[in-house]
């Protein structure tokens, strides 16, 4: 089986032509880059990236410390603002902007975009062209956080190195036109810095200050850890997901069934079906199930805040399974 059929959905069979024509160009898989000849070029150090993480991560290390002694309403906040910034990410950033998943209306679009904000991982600009680039360049030179340099390179390693050239080449190249005809993702990225600063650090700092009396101390702590696990999070969706689990859906490729992932990044731990099919609102077969975006997204939509979800048939989704998959697709 080769790359070609099953990793671009336009080259596929023809019962297959629905996931072209409902997928975004941008998010599907490029069967004809090649990688450039020569030597692979070495990767340079942005100093000033590696002295923030590393004080970024001391200081969750020491705001963990600083849970027994925590207010339990300290806590729950601090949950709360976990799974918001998480939904910023998930619902916002990823499936919302990057892969059109869904429709969102101006109010839920507003409420994402905080909370995008508040998860202080690039505005969602940003965010979704190197999302864009990852899926349509996986694991090549052209792709941000490449797995296939290693687990430290595709949790945070490329954070802390210097672009590749042909990642920035092929972000240049995509249209984007959808994103910078959105007034909420263009308002966003003008005033991203100073919503970082009040939605990433003081708000969550000043809420159990303020009302409940929670020192300033904690105050500080709990948030940057509360970010550090945000940021880990989302960060294992590149890097474990496309390393360890089962791929029940296209066995040629990287991305994996990941239960853990899945738990920790709110839902989207299922990758393999998540590279299979990008343009799913779910994001997995099976619908809500530890997956508390989904469930999100569907309650926006009872509530009339969401719409025209797109989703892959059972049909679909088990005839791509027996014809690619690893042999471990269940259903249910």
């Amino acid at each position: 089986m080769t790359a070609t059929e099953t990793r671009n959905p336009n080259k596929q069979q023809n019962r297959d032509a629905v996931v072209a024509e409902t997928s975004t160009r941008d998010d599907v898989f490029d069967d004809s880059y090649k990688a450039k000849e020569g030597p692979k070029r070495r990767m340079r150090l942005v100093w000033r990236n590696v002295i923030l993480m590393v004080l970024l991560h001391a200081g969750a290390l020491y705001g963990l410390m600083l849970v027994p002694s925590t207010s339990a309403l300290t806590l729950a906040w601090t949950v709360v603002c976990f799974l918001l910034s998480a939904l910023g990410i998930t619902a916002g950033a990823h499936r919302l902007w990057s892969h059109k998943s869904y429709k969102a209306s101006t109010p839920l679009r507003v409420f994402l975009a905080l909370a995008n904000s508040m998860a202080f991982q690039n505005d969602i600009y940003e965010w979704a062209r190197d999302h864009r680039v990852h899926h349509q360049y996986s694991e090549t030179d052209s792709d941000p956080h490449n797995a296939l340099r290693g687990f430290f390179f595709s949790h945070i390693g490329w954070l802390l190195v210097r672009k590749h050239p042909d990642v920035i080449e092929k972000g240049k190249k995509l249209e984007l036109t959808d994103l910078k005809a959105d007034k909420v993702v263009m308002f966003q990225r003008k005033y991203y810095k100073l919503s970082v600063v009040l939605l990433c650090f003081l708000v969550p700092m000043w809420v159990p200050w303020y009302l409940w009396g929670e020192s300033l101390w904690v105050c500080y702590f709990i948030p940057v850890m509360r970010y550090t696990l945000v940021l880990n999070a989302t960060w294992l969706v590149n890097s474990a997901a496309h390393m360890w689990g089962n791929r029940p859906y296209d066995h040629n490729i990287n991305p994996s069934e990941n239960r853990f992932v899945a738990f920790s990044a709110i839902g989207e731990g299922f990758h393999n079906y998540h590279h299979t099919f990008p343009f799913d609102y779910a994001t997995s077969e099976f619908g809500i199930k530890m997956n508390i975006t989904t469930a999100f997204i569907d309650l926006m939509c009872f509530l009339g805040l969401a719409k025209d979800c797109k989703r892959v048939s059972h049909e679909l989704v088990s005839d791509r399974a027996q014809r690619t998959g690893d042999g471990s697709h269940k259903t249910g």
